[in-house]
């Protein structure tokens, strides 16, 4: 004799049906709630209909910089971030990353915030390089638990630095002569169109060498057990490929998509989030200012002889 069919499977099965139909339906098991739900939300609530795994990518690519468009800066990725933890109940984040680094104090805010919503939403999180992660874009693949290379890309330059010009004899030769008054000894600390003080470097040294204590902390920290040596690991030394992972510093050799599915399956969902550019940026309205940019960033890029 056959057994009865539970009720409560009729009424999953009548809400897969309406589901297939593409109509949006009050289920059963939301009733009273004053809410609707989707085709989406019943995979939630009905053990019969199977969810692909899916894994958030985010790219993360260019110079490391504060308010200035088109470059990383946690501002603008922020919304982007939280966005590929929250949706879809990610089982992965994995970050496409391609950075020759930049500003130290925005690296480390977009990694805090990649690990915090890692932590808090128990999800974690794979780096893959492609051509570069040197610099601050390295402090960015320290966010991951697994960071993965191609045989060629560019690890390391774990260092901080600091470039500008010398123009006092430029304007001299022209005739004019620079003005500075200041309310503190420090306050012109470095004027370009001053000659160089040796007071001014010495205090520079020592401000640079504070930020690579932080940098040399992180990778530690996040790198903790893997690192083989640290003889030169923090002379701003790079490395391509296989040489950084016999360092410690990535984990191995592949690609994102075939190491996803190797993860969690062929069936895998890829699921892509990045900055929106603004209208004005898409339509060029700000070109000096990011022809400026591009030809900054293209300079840190050459750098690593890319």
């Amino acid at each position: 004799m056959l057994s009865p069919v539970p009720r409560n499977f009729e009424k999953g099965a009548r809400a897969q049906q309406s589901c297939w139909h593409g109509r949006v339906f009050a289920p059963y098991a939301l009733q009273g709630r004053g809410r609707h739900s989707t085709c989406h939300s019943m995979t939630r609530w009905i053990p019969f209909l199977h969810r692909r795994p899916k894994v958030a990518v985010i790219r993360l690519e260019g110079m490391i910089a504060s308010g200035r468009g088109g470059a990383l800066s946690d501002a603008a990725l922020a919304p982007v971030i939280e966005r590929a933890f929250r949706r879809s109940h990610p089982v992965a984040v994995a970050l496409a990353l391609n950075s020759p680094g930049g500003s130290p104090v925005q690296s480390s805010l977009i990694a805090a915030r990649i690990r915090r919503l890692s932590t808090e939403k128990k999800v974690p999180v794979y780096a893959f390089v492609e051509d570069v992660a040197a610099s601050g874009g390295y402090w960015l693949a320290t966010a991951a638990d697994e960071i993965w290379a191609d045989e060629s890309s560019v690890i390391g330059s774990i260092g901080v630095i600091s470039a500008g010009f010398g123009l006092q004899d430029l304007i001299g030769r022209y005739g004019v002569e620079r003005r500075v008054h200041t309310a503190g000894k420090s306050k012109s600390m470095l004027d370009p169109f001053q000659p160089e003080k040796r007071t001014d470097v010495q205090r520079l040294v020592r401000l640079l060498e504070q930020i690579h204590t932080s940098f040399i902390a992180q990778v530690k920290y996040r790198r903790a057990g893997k690192l083989t040596r640290d003889d030169d690991l923090f002379t701003g030394e790079i490395w391509a490929g296989a040489a950084a992972k016999d360092v410690g510093l990535i984990d191995g050799i592949g690609h994102l998509v075939p190491k996803m599915k190797e993860v969690f399956g062929d069936k895998v969902r890829f699921l892509r989030y990045g900055p929106r550019r603004s209208l004005l940026q898409r339509f060029g309205a700000q070109a000096v200012g990011q022809g400026l940019m591009a030809l900054e960033e293209r300079a840190q890029y050459a750098r690593f002889g890319l």
